[in-house]
């Protein structure tokens, strides 16, 4: 009766670790899709001269400000977000669960780029700082910056539509 008794401690024992051991079920990430809540045009400092038009979606709330561009796959071209700040100090950023890459453009109040990230890394979590004091950050695909000859001293305007309540 002794032996039988081990017998079936074991046999739930075994049973137990193998039920554990099954595949984990996965959990599907809802995608996250763009939001066009306004636009967004950036100038050359030293003329009116416009440098690039952008669909813009605002990051403003701690929940927005805190996730940004996670868990997306891709932006395009002409779309960015943009994090709107109620106070000037400096801003350090970083990639993560951000997976693919982006350029960073840190504005004053002024709406005046101050300076500029270039090429941040998917999922690295390093410090991405501003270096100056900024109100604004405008997230965009890596190597726009490049693209549109950025330069500190460019400015931007935008204007969000009105959202229905």
């Amino acid at each position: 009766m002794k032996t039988f008794k081990i017998a079936l401690l074991l046999l739930s024992f075994s049973l137990t670790i193998i039920a554990c051991k099954s595949e984990p079920k996965s959990i599907k990430q809802p995608e996250v899709t763009f939001t066009k809540e306004g636009e967004l045009t950036l100038y050359k400092t030293t003329a009116d001269t416009i440098i690039a038009k952008l669909d813009i979606e605002i990051a403003k709330t701690p929940f927005e400000i805190e996730t940004g561009l996670m868990y997306r796959e891709s932006m395009k071209n002409n779309q960015a977000m943009l994090f709107v700040f109620n106070e000037i100090r400096e801003r350090n950023f970083y990639m993560k669960n951000t997976r693919f890459p982006i350029d960073l453009i840190f504005l004053d109040h002024n709406k005046r780029v101050v300076s500029f990230q270039e090429n941040a890394q998917p999922f690295n979590e390093a410090s991405l700082p501003s270096n100056a004091l900024a109100q604004f950050v405008l997230e965009v695909n890596a190597g726009l910056a490049e693209e549109w000859l950025l330069e500190v001293g460019d400015r931007m305007d935008y204007f969000v539509f009105k959202i229905e309540e």
